[in-house]
Order: structure tokens, then sequence, then C-alpha cells
């Protein structure tokens, strides 16, 4: 109910407090009629604003319920998809495996131009339905979004504490974290 439709209904209970407490008025001895008229209508003051503080709290019970069930549905709709998404990154890591071993060798072209296109598509497809790889290799280890399988010394002091290699890539769906990142930290 908007502002305007509550002092409507504000203004039509204060009418009929008047009407009741006239009528009662009316009926009582004119000795008592002025007691009896301010008393009926404090009492139905009273009773309106009972009325009011009910009418008041039910809404905004009713706007929060309705906020938060707005919320939910928000936050099913974005990870509904989340079970069918871990399963096909599987698959997402078979490509990158088959296109790993496309560079390897330029003379055989193993990938055809086909392929690399479906496989891109997938991709896309993906990120479209919220799907984010985690960027790791070099930068600092970060243990909310990646699980260290192993601590290799490294020569070069820029690179202590950092990603060296990432040995499984690691995704985020609608910015939660799906799948750690498995990754050797240079030490």
């Amino acid at each position: 109910m908007s502002k305007k439709e509550n002092r409507h209904h504000e203004e039509e209970l204060n009418e009929e407090a008047h009407a009741v407490a006239e009528n009662q008025a009316v009926e009582n001895d004119e000795e008592g009629t002025e007691k009896t008229l301010s008393e009926a209508y404090e009492a139905l003051q009273k009773e309106m604003g009972e009325q009011k503080d009910k009418y008041v709290r039910l809404f905004a019970e009713f706007d929060n319920y309705r906020k938060r069930t707005a919320k939910e549905i928000l936050e099913i709709r974005q990870t509904a998809s989340k079970d069918v998404i871990l399963s096909l990154l599987e698959v997402l890591d078979d490509i990158d495996r088959a296109e790993s071993q496309k560079g390897q060798d330029e003379s055989e072209n193993l990938l055809p131009e086909g392929v690399q296109l479906i496989f891109n598509k997938f991709r896309r497809i993906l990120e479209q339905r919220g799907l984010k790889v985690i960027e790791t290799l070099h930068t600092e280890f970060d243990v909310d979004t990646e699980e260290a399988l192993a601590h290799v010394p490294v020569e070069n002091d820029n690179l202590k504490g950092k990603v060296i290699e990432e040995i499984q890539k690691g995704y985020m769906l609608n910015d939660k974290l799906i799948r750690f990142a498995k990754v050797v930290v240079g030490k």
C-alpha cells in the first residue's frame, strides 16, 4: 500500500471514529454527553492507533518477506547450473590439454580450425552462464582460491611466494568459488 492509500485509510478510520462517538453521545443523557463523547473518542483513537500499528507491522513484514524471497530466487537461479557446470569442467580440462598438444608441433595441425571454433564456442557459452577462470600464473599465492600441491625452490626472488605452475585451473561461478586452482608455488 502506498502512503497516499495509507493516509486515506487513516482518514476513513478517523471519520468512522467521529461518527461512532457522535452516535454514542446522542444516546446518552444531556449531562454526560460531553464526558461520554470525549471518552468514546479517546477509546476509538486508541483502537485506531492499535489497528494502524498492526497494519504498519504487517506491511513491513510482508515487504521483508518479498525482498528475502526475491534474493533467494536470484541465488537459486545463479547456482542452479552449478552441478552441470562442474561436470563440464572435466571436458573443459580435456579441451585445454588438446589445445596444449596442438602448440607443441606446428608442422602437424592436430586440431582443425573447425574443432578450435567449437572449443571457443563452448568456452563462450560457459562464460555467459557466469563461469570465470581464476588467473593464477605468476600471481601471489592465495589460499582462498588456490590449493598448493608443491613448493619448489626458485632462483629468482621475484617468484618466491608466487605461483610458478598451474596444474589444474580454478573456476568461479557467478563470483562464487566452485573449484580451487591446483598450483605449484615457488619458495
